[in-house]
């Protein structure tokens, strides 16, 4: 909570809200907090949880039950800052999904497994940049913001966790989904140079290297030394 840095004046989304504990202590903090749960029982515990140990607060909170990756929409105003401790399995897409649905987030804080923690917040350039480090470049600046040690989960698990804050900033020119392309394909075969790597997506080596010059980027490279920006204007260049 600390870490979160939440104003008063915040919407706060929080996904996989479990018992409540996290929840507990975003209403108090926040303007109101909307918190997504996959699973119909704990959805329906919660308000309970809330109206029972906060029933001065229990205005303030909206429950959805529904699955993250699929939401649409939400209820309420919209949310300018997403506080979870995300489900492991798929915390990235998810992080991913939402930054794309949700443009009013401004700010984000995540738990997450510590491996995916240092993939998110690795720059170009470092053994753990990757698809997931460039598309969560693509929405903001992420930062490690502290470890979280296995003994305060329960059950305990067999993974390291850590915190993830994300900054949002304006994504760099170019369109999204053509980027979001680019670096699949240069990191799907991440050891080759992107002259090789992206032969799949331009249609031939030569076309991928004509592509890559025309953007002013070494055919050579490999893409663990682009920025996400660079990425972007790789992906506007002409076939």
């Amino acid at each position: 909570m600390r870490t979160a840095e939440l104003r008063p004046d915040d919407v706060v989304l929080e996904v996989g809200p479990g018992l409540g504990s996290l929840t507990l202590g975003l209403l108090p903090a926040a303007a109101a907090v909307t918190a997504v749960e996959i699973d119909p029982r704990l959805a329906g515990l919660l308000p309970r949880t809330v109206a029972d140990r906060r029933p001065d607060l229990a205005g303030r909170l909206t429950v959805v039950e529904a699955d993250a990756l699929r939401v649409r929409e939400l209820p309420g105003p919209p949310p300018t800052a997403l506080v979870a401790n995300l489900p492991y399995n798929v915390a990235v897409p998810v992080l991913l999904h939402l930054l794309e649905l949700l443009p009013s987030l401004r700010r984000a804080l995540v738990l997450v497994q510590a491996e995916v923690a240092e993939r998110l917040a690795a720059p170009p350039g470092s053994s753990a940049y990757g698809v997931p480090s460039v598309k969560a470049a693509w929405y903001g600046t992420a930062r490690r913001a502290g470890s979280i040690g296995r003994r305060v989960f329960w059950p305990e698990p067999n993974v390291d966790s850590g915190l993830v804050a994300l900054d949002r900033h304006d994504p760099p020119p170019g369109d999204r989904a053509a980027t979001f392309a680019v670096v699949d394909a240069a990191f799907a075969t991440r050891r080759k140079g992107l002259r090789a790597a992206l032969a799949g997506w331009a249609g031939s080596p030569a076309a991928a290297e004509q592509r890559l010059r025309a953007a002013g980027i070494d055919p050579a490279t490999r893409g663990e030394r682009l920025s996400v920006a660079d990425f972007a204007r790789l992906a506007a260049t002409a076939p």
